[in-house]
């Protein structure tokens, strides 16, 4: 059985481990970029981190000791990926410079590469996740200077001594302002809505607390477990705004009205929603950025572009010498633009007409032999996705396992199963924060396409053992 799998990032990398190591031998991964990482890789703006702590934001079956600090930077976890993947050995399953523009099932799966190389696979494993492709707003007029996405950081510009616009004020944003608010002349944040904030200073590891995690047996796994469950404690918070949740905002609350000295930064700078709605910031940096020297919080809505000026709705024209965007990624996109084509010519992206969805997050009614991993309704919004990624894998393998044993030509799951599926996902929004505003985590239509509305541990039962009834099955042609 031939696998193809694209993407290799955390999820594609968890499928090709959790496949080679149950005897599926002929598995490629094909990746776009240079190399492996994923979002660890084309992420390299200045202050960088997961914001889930390292110890849970990792392998269970790879856990490592030595991070650095609670958090760790993208270098960090770039190179666990990578030491992960060859200490595997699926390193060198990896085909980069592979960007899949298009997959077509005729029996088999048809996968096409921008430079015209092909391969034909069994079966297919889609890794793109939810957060590869840039979201950059659609402003009028165009800008003079230099100008990019913080995915796409550009570090051959010089922000010394420059006056520099930030757009957007997520979570990516919140990570890079503090790091370049001390060496520009002017900073300018333009806001469209505030954030709910809860500290992280994420200092690094004191040499003895190192000591105690490296070479006291237990000591890490103790860590994982209790970030594991604090992390369902904020799930609970989101699902439940009326009682847990209000303990979650007064405690953000109090944070930021500790942090936000400045009366006129302060009611600028507040959320209008409810905790949770959009998702929580972790940060002990930011907001006190915001008051800085030199700084100023904008929340007028961006008009235009004018050569060197960036002009918002209440008429002023600021002149800045570089633009940087931190406007997040087009999630609910998936693997779009690539063009997916199942049983019968349907193309994914009818099928997705409106909002993406998936059993379990993973297979599609249609695309026999096709499984996502971070696919529709699978993301966190306290936990880790590696988990939820691993318990993904594991799933597929069952699911490839079956169809090896039957000597069966595809497996397909029931469209009757995935229906309600899906509808037992969305029915779980109702009465959650997620519900209350409009955030990435929405499809066009409103639908929530991003996030599991549960818990990590519901999540991770669901997938455990796969249903074979649940599926039909091809003979083999």
């Amino acid at each position: 059985m031939r696998v193809i799998i694209v993407g290799a990032g955390f999820g594609g990398l968890a499928a090709a481990i959790e496949l080679r190591r149950h005897g599926f031998s002929d598995v490629t991964v094909l990746e776009r970029g240079s190399g492996l990482g994923g979002t660890w890789r084309d992420n390299d703006y200045p202050g960088c981190a997961c914001d889930v702590p390292s110890h849970l934001y990792s392998f269970s079956f790879a856990p490592r000791r030595d991070w650095s600090r609670l958090c760790s930077p993208q270098a960090e976890i770039l190179e666990y990926l990578t030491a992960v993947a060859r200490e595997q050995g699926v390193d060198g399953l990896v085909a980069c410079g592979a960007e899949v523009v298009s997959c077509s099932w005729d029996g088999r799966w048809i996968v096409s590469c921008a430079d015209g190389r092909t391969w034909e696979a069994d079966a297919l494993v889609i890794a793109t996740g939810q957060l590869h492709r840039p979201a950059i707003p659609a402003i009028p007029g165009e800008f003079a200077g230099p100008s990019f996405h913080s995915a796409r950081w550009d570090h051959s510009v010089d922000l010394r001594g420059r006056r520099v616009a930030v757009i957007g004020t997520g979570a990516s944003a919140v990570q890079f302002v503090p790091e370049i608010v001390n060496e520009v002349e002017r900073l300018y944040v333009f806001q469209r809505t505030g954030n709910w904030f809860l500290p992280r200073r994420n200092r690094a590891y004191p040499g003895f607390v190192r000591a105690l995690i490296r070479y006291v047996p237990g000591v890490q796994e103790l860590r994982r477990r209790f970030i594991y469950y604090y992390a369902e404690s904020l799930t609970m918070m989101i699902r439940n705004p009326r009682t847990w949740g209000r303990i979650g905002r007064l405690r953000s609350a109090l944070f930021m009205r500790w942090q936000l000295r400045d009366p006129v930064v302060r009611r600028k700078a507040w959320p209008d929603y409810t905790f949770g709605c959009k998702r929580v910031l972790f940060s002990s940096y930011f907001l006190p950025a915001l008051q800085r020297p030199g700084v100023e919080l904008v929340t007028s809505p961006i008009v235009r572009f004018e050569g060197g000026g960036v002009v918002t709705e209440d008429g002023a024209r600021r002149e800045v010498d570089c633009v940087i965007y931190g406007t997040g990624f087009r999630a609910a996109e998936f693997m779009f633009p690539m063009e997916i084509v199942g049983v019968g010519g349907v193309r994914l992206r009818d099928e997705w007409a409106g909002g993406a969805h998936a059993h379990l997050g993973i297979t599609v009614p249609g695309f026999p032999s096709m499984f996502l991993m971070y696919g529709p309704n699978t993301n966190t919004s306290g936990g880790s996705i590696v988990f939820y990624e691993e318990a993904q894998a594991a799933y597929i393998r069952q699911a490839l396992v079956e169809l090896g044993a039957r000597g069966a030509g595809s497996i397909e799951v029931r469209r009757e199963v995935e229906e309600a599926s899906d509808w037992s996902v969305q029915a779980r929004f109702a009465g959650t924060a997620w519900t209350q505003c409009d955030s990435w985590y929405r499809a066009d239509g409103g639908r929530i396409v991003a996030n599991w509305p549960g818990y990590m541990t519901e999540y991770a039962e669901q997938v455990r053992v796969l249903d074979p009834s649940d599926f039909t099955f091809a003979p083999a042609a």
